[in-house]
């Protein structure tokens, strides 16, 4: 394994929904011993502490889109931190709610472009995210990160997006609850998906392999994100969002084990965790051990714990 410099950029969005909480997810991920885990790996660790958004203008609190204006000062913020933080090393975004991949993914692309190397897009999610803000019911943001840094219109105030990630070039696995106009853009778009369904019935590991295999061919960069609602709430209950079925403790590390194998991931994103609806950190280790094993970590160097 080759040790790498990885970049903790605590990103404390918690604008891009109503449930508060994953403000506190940083820290959290801070304190179950994420530094710990990396250097242990032989990696030097470099921690930029927790980022606060651009300057933005205040919001109106009954607009159709919950704080959109901090989502764009923190999408303005994530943007140039994440350009500048892939020609240092590997950032890892330490999340906050999903919101936080509309600055990340666009900056990581834009470093990818300068680099004359296509961006591609791991989302490990129970979601699609690929509303716009005319198409989200709820009016929460953090349902549209794909369709911004793919392209998709209607994001009037938002930075704009300079190289837009190409639709072929995003693969999703895990979903499990998609919305009525999503489904049907997703429908019409290149976006590669699999279902729960699809995993039960083959496997996790093809369609993460075959993927694997297509940025390696492009000679791509792959920013991976993780969402905490990737996970069953069973063993992941830290989340606002939670979708019964989701992957098991054994997929997940699979998937980052395979991701540490195939040496292409460039960038990461740990999001959703919200501490506050945790049961004695166990949402937050879990995350933790999942960034080791894409990061090195194999089978028999995992600590054991103990939630009693």
């Amino acid at each position: 394994m080759t040790p790498q410099t990885c970049i903790l950029i605590g990103a404390p969005v918690d604008s891009g929904k109503r449930r508060a909480g994953c403000l506190m997810g940083p820290d959290a991920l801070r304190t179950a011993g994420l530094t710990e885990a990396l250097e242990s790996l032989g990696h030097q660790v470099e921690d930029l502490g927790n980022l606060t958004p651009a300057p933005h203008q205040p919001d109106v609190a009954d607009g159709p889109l919950f704080a959109q204006n901090k989502t764009i000062g923190w999408t303005k913020q994530l943007i140039t931190t994440a350009e500048q933080a892939m020609a240092r090393g590997l950032p890892i975004f330490l999340g906050g709610d999903h919101a936080l991949s509309l600055g990340s993914v666009a900056g990581v692309a834009n470093y990818a472009a300068s680099q004359g190397r296509p961006q591609f897009v791991l989302w490990l999610d129970a979601h699609t995210d690929f509303h716009t803000p005319l198409t989200t019911d709820s009016g929460n943001l953090h349902g549209t990160p794909v369709g911004y840094f793919t392209g998709r219109a209607n994001f009037d105030g938002f930075p704009p997006v300079e190289n837009p990630v190409p639709q072929d070039n995003v693969c999703m696995l895990g979903l499990r609850s998609v919305d009525t106009s999503e489904r049907q853009a997703l429908e019409a778009s290149a976006i590669r998906r699999f279902d729960m369904r699809q995993i039960d019935e083959s496997g996790i590991a093809r369609p993460l392999a075959g993927f694997l295999d297509l940025v390696a061919r492009a000679n791509g960069m792959l920013h991976v994100s993780l969402d905490v609602d990737f996970l069953d709430p069973s063993v992941a209950p830290a989340v606002g969002t939670t979708v019964p079925g989701g992957a098991t403790v054994r997929e997940a590390h699979l998937v980052c084990e395979m991701l540490h194998d195939s040496g292409l991931m460039t960038s990461l994103d740990l999001v959703e965790l919200n501490p506050f609806l945790d049961e004695r950190g166990r949402t937050a280790h879990l995350m933790v051990d999942l960034c080791a094993s894409a990061l090195g970590r194999r089978v028999f160097d995992r600590p054991t714990r103990s939630y009693q």
